[in-house]
């Protein structure tokens, strides 16, 4: 328990990443990126990727690692940088994570259960059917499959019906009775910091980025990859947005309003999970490093 991981997260937008690099520089040691649409390569301007200048200044693992056709995991993530640390700690006592995927930042401070891996044919057998029936058609198949698990989803989240019944049909069992929600002991420890300002100038950093994006080239970005809109690797705020405005069912002014106010409302989701966390240590952008150089 000599090696620490540092985890910083925190919403979308708080600056997490500059943080994350001034820390890094001052303990010498590299960024792990836990942000789930960063490590897709070709969509750096709507995922707010790490810059170049960034990119150079520390060394990031898991950032533009992946094509947007391939599928990766939170499961995955955790074997990975699990795979990863044991070099990271030869050359020093300390790793930083950071990013704000709950999901990514808990499989590898908790762990995550054991599911199956979906096979091609079940994937887009669910596909298929969601494209056919609808999601109200998945929701009634996974209350019959799995009652319980069915009970506790938003019902309106299409990735989470869609992966419930994934892995139901996969496992032949219910995918509640493959969640055991135990934490997992790590040979490290962790310490996990949690970013945050007052509300109003986090939403209003959030209105600035999205324009900034749209300043840098966003929708030539997102036409780029118009023709992969299919792919759950563009399912993402941003990208949702400007193809509606391609497929004409939305104005660009609308669409551009549209993608702040969701992303306002990711990023309350996000402190709504981090609030959740007893280990979670709070601190703001101006005092992340100094927060985190006290509790190593």
């Amino acid at each position: 328990m000599n090696k620490t991981l540092i985890v910083i997260t925190g919403p979308t937008g708080v600056g997490k990443t500059a943080a994350a690099i001034e820390l890094a520089q001052r303990l010498k040691c590299d960024i792990i990126n836990a942000d789930s649409r960063q490590i897709y390569r070709g969509i750096p301007i709507c995922t707010a990727a790490p810059t170049p200048e960034e990119l150079a200044a520390a060394h990031h693992h898991f950032v533009a690692f992946k094509n947007l056709e391939e599928n990766y995991s939170a499961a995955q993530f955790e074997t990975d940088v699990l795979a990863l640390l044991p070099s990271l700690w030869q050359q020093g006592d300390y790793a930083i994570m950071c990013g704000g995927s709950m999901l990514y930042v808990d499989a590898v401070c908790r762990g995550i259960d054991q599911l199956p891996d979906i096979s091609p044919e079940v994937r887009a057998a669910v596909k298929e059917k969601l494209h056919r029936e609808g999601l109200e058609s998945l929701v009634e198949e996974l209350e019959r499959l799995d009652p319980q698990y069915a009970a506790t989803i938003d019902r309106k989240n299409t990735s989470r019906v869609c992966h419930g019944v994934e892995i139901c049909r996969q496992s032949g069992v219910p995918y509640s009775t493959l969640r055991t929600g135990m934490a997992k002991q790590r040979d490290f420890r962790i310490v996990k910091l949690a970013l945050n300002i007052e509300r109003e100038k986090l939403f209003a950093r959030i209105n600035q980025r999205v324009d900034r994006m749209i300043e840098a080239g966003l929708e030539q970005e997102a036409r780029s990859v118009y023709h992969l809109r299919h792919l759950n690797s563009l399912n993402t705020v941003g990208m949702k947005e400007m193809f509606a405005i391609f497929d004409g069912t939305m104005d660009r002014h609308t669409a551009i309003e549209r993608m702040k106010k969701n992303t306002r409302v990711y990023a309350k989701k996000q402190l709504t999970w981090y609030r959740r966390d007893p280990d979670i240590i709070w601190t703001t952008p101006d005092e992340a490093v100094a927060t985190a150089l006290q509790n190593i």
